[in-house]
């Protein structure tokens, strides 16, 4: 059996001045403890499930990034990205960038996304559902995505800017 452990609140009782010492000893001992995959939220602000709007909130690719320097097994992906935060093409870059950084422990999870108060909140459209739905297809085509997950080194677009060498098997 493999364990994984999400990660869905970045608001720590020293604050964040020690929000990264905090949150690399965590990943360290999540992954000396045999954690095989640790997943991270995309969202903007805090999700009202888990906490007040005003709870910190990370950008889930930077997080990801760090997270990645302060392990070296674990898999590393966002549960989930959606389509609607960033364009096709970037969004391949930023995945496969992280892929080849972590030495190949990169996923992607992406869906369509649901949440109008955030995506409007920082400026971004949120469009009907079927033109969300597009958006995810645009994507999945960006990054080669199948019908079920692969890893993200399998992005690809016309622009060699995005593609990357292949870290994952």
């Amino acid at each position: 059996m493999k364990l994984g452990m999400h990660i869905c609140d970045f608001t720590y009782p020293n604050g964040p001045a020690r929000l990264g010492a905090d949150l690399a000893d965590l990943v360290r001992r999540a992954e000396d403890a045999g954690i095989d995959t640790i997943t991270v939220m995309d969202h903007l602000f805090q999700i009202s499930v888990v906490g007040p709007s005003e709870n910190d909130m990370l950008e889930a690719y930077t997080a990801l990034g760090f997270l990645a320097a302060h392990t070296s097994r674990v898999r590393l992906l966002t549960l989930v990205t959606a389509a609607v935060y960033r364009e096709p093409g970037l969004l391949a870059k930023a995945v496969t960038t992280l892929d080849v950084l972590s030495g190949g422990r990169a996923w992607l999870g992406i869906g369509a996304g649901w949440n109008e108060e955030e995506t409007t909140g920082l400026g971004l459209p949120f469009p009907p559902v079927s033109e969300r739905f597009e958006r995810l297809e645009a994507c999945r085509s960006a990054c080669r995505c199948g019908p079920t997950p692969r890893p993200a080194t399998t992005a690809s677009t016309t622009s060699s800017a995005v593609r990357s060498t292949p870290r994952s098997p």
